[in-house]
């Protein structure tokens, strides 16, 4: 492994761990929780300016329900399952939400009025993948998925992709992906649906794709088995291709799920199910992340954006109202007063990747100021007020000020 695996980059900067007990699971340490939660709620904001409402579904389900949808018959052999002995029947643990998501939009009768209905859901996956596949965060065990559904009527097929490709192009820019390929792929071997079907789909979301302004290449056979989809290709800085978001066209699991709507003409009609994903596997795209980046992180995504290091013991108490004034501020930021010498908490900060630095001396407390040093070199001062309103506006997400 060389120094900006992904795997390295999660030991050096204290992320997280695997280990044989939990093969294809992880360990998240405090730091990589915190840039896990960032990611998260940086796309939940994103989803819900998009119109998206987030919803929370089971991960232990009846098989009954996974042999209905055709899951079963294509992923069984990758699923985990257990038998209910008390009941009397088996139970899988969800390798995806799709069928989940159905079964919300079932619970009550939809008009044509509601539609488009839209759910978003980080969603807890399990698949029993190969030992042999296995790599770090990028094929894991247990992962989870950023998972979005919209049911609605074809009429709404070309604005609805419309949407999401506007929404992942604002992602993904942020992320530092400013450009992407796109390729759409189409009927597999093993489907369900008829070919009648098929034609729909595929012609539906490559006309789609062509309104939202894409230019796509065409992979045969490569859709999934409900549906054809656009898949997004992401170009890192070593310039290798990830696979990430996708957008599904599927008229399959709302007939094989039963989901309906009632028409303008008072009729059960099925609606049209769309599947989205913006980052895909969540532990993957960090992973992606952190190589792409080498571990420098931007600063609205760094597990700590600001050390601040006082240069004696003299200056803790203000080094302590530094902090106070950045927390109430959402600056994620950690106090490093070891009776080390400056030196060694600055290379110890930068070991860590920790974007901007603080340094808290008897001169910043005399004149109540807050002396920063940046990732780039810059090292400018500020008076205090205007020192957390600096370091508020750059460590603040993009979607947070897309909002404003």
């Amino acid at each position: 492994m060389n120094d900006i695996d992904h795997r390295v980059l999660g030991n050096k900067l204290d992320l997280f761990h695997q280990q044989e007990e939990g093969a294809g699971m992880v360990f998240w340490h405090p730091r990589g929780w915190e840039l896990y939660r960032v990611l998260e709620d940086y796309v939940r904001a994103r989803m819900r300016r998009a119109g998206f409402r987030e919803i929370r579904t089971p991960q232990l389900l009846a098989r009954s329900l996974w042999e209905k949808s055709g899951h079963w018959e294509k992923f069984g052999a990758a699923m985990y399952s257990l038998a209910d002995a008390e009941e009397g029947r088996a139970l899988c643990l969800k390798p995806m939400s799709c069928p989940c998501h159905v079964q919300v939009f079932n619970q009550r009768v939809r008009s044509y009025r509601e539609l488009p209905v839209r759910y978003s859901e980080f969603g807890a996956c399990h698949r029993d993948e190969p030992s042999g596949s296995l790599e770090g965060l990028k094929r894991t065990r247990a992962f989870v998925q950023d998972d979005a559904h919209v049911f609605c009527m074809p009429t709404h097929i070309q604005s609805e992709v419309g949407r999401f490709c506007t929404l992942l192009r604002a992602v993904y820019a942020d992320l530092g992906f400013p450009e992407f390929k796109v390729a759409l792929a189409t009927r597999p071997a093993m489907r369900a649906g008829s070919d009648e079907t098929w034609d729909r789909a595929e012609d539906a979301l490559a006309n789609a794709a062509r309104a939202a302004g894409l230019e796509f290449d065409v992979v045969e056979g490569e859709g999934a088995f409900y549906g054809p989809k656009l898949e997004f290709h992401l170009i890192d800085t070593r310039a290798r291709s990830w696979q990430c978001g996708t957008i599904q066209l599927d008229f399959v699991l709302p007939e094989r799920l039963d989901a309906e709507f009632v028409n303008e003409r008072n009729e059960r009609e099925r609606p049209v199910m769309i599947h989205h994903a913006v980052l895909g596997s969540m532990e993957r795209f960090i992973a992606m992340l952190l190589e792409h980046h080498e571990g420098r992180l931007p600063v609205w995504l760094a597990p700590e954006q600001v050390a601040v290091a006082t240069i004696s013991d003299a200056n803790l108490s203000y080094a302590q109202e530094v902090m106070r004034a950045l927390d109430a501020a959402g600056v994620r930021a950690v106090l490093d007063s070891r009776p080390e010498r400056l030196e060694k908490k600055i290379v110890d900060a930068r070991e860590k990747q920790v974007p901007i630095l603080v340094v808290v001396g008897s001169r910043d407390e005399r004149d109540r100021t807050i002396s920063i040093r940046m990732r780039d070199g810059r090292q400018p001062t500020f008076s205090f007020a205007d020192g957390v309103e600096h370091l508020r506006l750059a460590a603040r997400p993009p979607a947070v000020a897309s909002m404003l």
